[in-house]
C-alpha cells in the first residue's frame, strides 16, 4: 500500500495455486473505481521489494584472538459480453438490490464493481455468477454494505491468460482517494482453510506505518543462532517457526518486520528501489516534489545515483497471520513520524579455527562454551525446538569446542571439567 494525504494505491499479489478457472476475488472498496484507476502490475517489482525488505542473516568470523581483531560478514536473502448480455445481467442483478457500477476486461482479469443494499441480495448475486461464497460471509458483506463500501470483484479470464502464458497470476492494483486508510481482510476468512498469511509492505512519505486497532509488535531481532543455520533452507525453516511463535506468543497483533528510510540501508539484502519501480507500486509522488529533504542527522539528503534524485520515502513491512475469531476487524492504520529504522537481522559467528595457544586463546576458548550454550537455548525459546536437538545439530555440524591449550601456570585440574 503506498499512502500519501488520502490518497493510496494498493498492489494485491496472490499466492494461488490451482486451476486458474476457481481463481476469484471480492474486495471492498470505499469508492466505485474507474478503468483508469485499476492496472495491471509487475511482480518482479514486488518480488524486488519482499528481497530488499527481508530479514538479515549476518556473519562474522572471529578473529584469532591472539591477534589484531578482523572481521567480515556476509547478507542472506530471502471474451467481453455482449451489450444485450450485460443489459440482461444488470437488470437480474438490480432485482436482488445490486447495481453494477462498471465492468472491465484489464490484462487477464475479468472484473466488476457492485454496489448492494441488502447482503442477501449480494451473495445470492456472487452465487449465480459461480462464486463460491459460504453462508457464513453474509454477516461480513452486511458490514461493508452498511459501511456504503463497493464491492470489486475479480476473476480470471482464460483466453487472455492463455495468451500471455506463464504460471502466476500478475498483481492487481487499485488507485483511489479515500480517509480512510485500512485493509479490508475479514472476507478472506469465511473461506479460508486456516489461518491466512498476509505480509503488507507500505510506502509513506512521513515515517512507519503502525495498526491502530491492534497491537503492532516487533519481531525479535539482533539474536545470535548456531551455525547449521547458515543455509536458505534452514534459515527459512527457522524463520518461519520464530514466527509462529511469535505470533502465538504476541496474541492478535501485527508483526513489525521492517522499518527503513529508503534512501539508504545497512546492510542491504537486496539493491534499493530505483524511482520508477517505487512509482509502479504507486509512490505517485516520487520525483514530483524537488524540494531538499532533511535526515535524522540535520543534514539535507543528497540525491540518490540510482534514478537521479533521493527516494523520498519510507517502507514498513508488517506480518499478520489470522483468522476471523482472532481478528474480527479489519486491519486499520496511521502513518507516524517515526523514522526510526528498524530490520529483524540474525547473526552467526564462526569460530576462529587456527592456533590460539596464547594466554588470550585459552580464556576465548573457555568463552566460547558459554556463547554455544546460549545459541542452543536462545533458538528454543524463539522456535519452540527441543533444546537437546539443537545442541546435537550444533555438534553434527562441527560446532564444537577447540581443545584447551595447556599453559605454563595452568593448574593441573584446569581443564578437567570443560564447561
Amino acid at each position: 500500500m503506498a499512502r500519501d494525504g488520502d490518497r493510496t494505491v494498493i498492489t494485491m499479489v496472490n499466492d494461488y495455486q490451482g486451476d486458474p478457472t476457481e481463481f476469484a476475488m471480492v474486495i471492498p472498496t470505499p469508492v466505485v473505481l474507474q478503468e483508469s484507476q485499476i492496472n495491471i502490475g509487475k511482480k518482479s517489482t514486488v518480488d524486488h521489494l519482499d528481497a530488499y525488505t527481508a530479514p538479515r542473516l549476518v556473519e562474522y568470523h572471529d578473529p584469532d584472538p591472539c591477534r589484531v581483531n578482523e572481521f567480515q560478514y556476509r547478507s542472506l536473502q530471502s471474451a467481453a459480453p455482449t451489450a444485450s448480455a450485460r443489459i440482461q445481467k444488470s437488470a437480474a442483478a438490480k432485482t436482488l438490490g445490486v447495481t453494477i457500477e462498471a465492468e472491465y476486461t484489464i490484462g487477464e482479469y475479468d472484473i466488476v464493481i457492485l454496489s448492494a443494499t441488502q447482503s442477501d441480495g449480494l451473495q445470492t448475486w456472487l452465487d449465480r455468477e459461480g462464486y463460491k461464497v459460504p453462508p457464513k460471509a453474509r454477516s461480513v458483506l452486511a458490514s461493508y454494505i452498511a459501511q456504503d463500501m463497493k464491492f470489486f470483484v475479480a476473476k480470471v479470464n482464460l483466453e487472455e491468460k492463455a495468451k500471455l502464458g506463464g504460471e502466476f497470476l500478475r498483481p492487481i492494483q487499485l488507485a483511489f482517494a479515500h480517509d480512510r486508510f485500512m485493509l479490508p481482510i475479514r472476507l478472506g476468512t469465511v473461506n479460508a482453510k486456516g489461518k491466512q498469511d498476509l505480509i503488507l509492505y507500505t510506502l509513506t512519505r512521513k515515517g512507519r506505518v503502525e495498526s491502530t486497532n491492534y497491537r503492532t509488535a516487533k519481531i525479535p531481532t539482533d539474536m545470535g543462532l548456531p551455525l547449521f543455520l547458515t543455509s536458505d533452507e534452514e534459515f527459512g525453516k527457522f524463520y518461519k517457526a520464530m514466527y509462529a511463535k511469535t505470533a502465538e506468543r504476541e496474541g492478535p497483533a501485527v508483526i513489525l518486520e521492517y522499518a527503513w528510510d529508503m534512501n539508504w540501508c545497512d546492510p542491504c539484502a537486496a539493491d534499493p528501489l530505483s524511482q520508477d519501480q517505487l512509482r509502479e507500486l504507486g509512490a505517485f509522488w516520487i520525483g514530483r516534489d524537488q524540494k531538499p529533504r532533511i535526515g535524522t542527522n540535520g543534514k539535507v539528503i543528497a540525491p540518490n545515483r540510482i534514478g537521479g534524485q533521493a527516494r523520498d520515502a519510507f517502507v514498513t513491512r508488517l506480518h499478520v497471520r489470522y483468522d476471523a475469531e482472532s481478528f474480527p476487524e479489519d486491519l486499520k492504520f496511521q502513518e507516524t513520524g517515526d523514522r526510526q529504522n528498524f530490520q529483524g537481522r540474525y547473526i552467526m559467528r564462526h569460530p576462529f579455527k587456527g592456533d590460539i595457544s596464547c594466554e588470550a586463546g585459552t580464556d576465548y576458548a573457555r568463552q566460547l562454551a558459554d556463547r554455544f550454550e546460549k545459541e542452543a537455548t536462545q533458538l528454543a525459546s524463539l522456535t519452540g525446538w527441543d533444546v537437546a536437538e539443537i545442541r546435537q545439530k550444533m555438534r553434527d555440524d562441527g560446532q564444537i569446542l577447540p581443545s584447551i591449550p595447556e599453559t605454563e601456570d595452568q593448574q593441573w585440574w584446569e581443564g578437567i571439567w570443560n564447561k
